[in-house]
């Protein structure tokens, strides 16, 4: 039997729900400056799943990459949100 999809299908599964409250707490903390950090960390992801060998780490690394790539969508989805009153703001920071 061949795991490989079961296990980047899971593990992709995991990612994406990682990354939702990632996203809220990114920007309830940093604001929507927090997309450069998701587009560097998005870059290196995709990077080296360009340069490694293998099967699963190299399309994990590819899901984690476009996922953080994702996420720059959606901070500023969820600064919309924020003002819509859908979710707290910080009161700490300055909008």
């Amino acid at each position: 039997m061949n795991f490989t999809g079961l296990i980047i299908g899971s593990i992709t599964f995991v990612i994406i729900g990682v990354f939702h409250p990632l996203v809220i707490k990114a920007e309830y903390y940093l604001g929507t400056r927090s997309w450069i950090l998701f587009l560097v960390s998005g870059l290196i992801c995709i990077g080296f799943s360009l340069i490694l060998d293998g099967q699963i780490l190299p399309a994990l690394l590819g899901v984690l990459g476009f996922t953080c790539l994702w996420s720059i969508k959606e901070i500023f989805e969820q600064e919309k949100r924020v003002q819509e009153g859908r979710y707290p703001k910080n009161p700490k920071r300055t909008y």
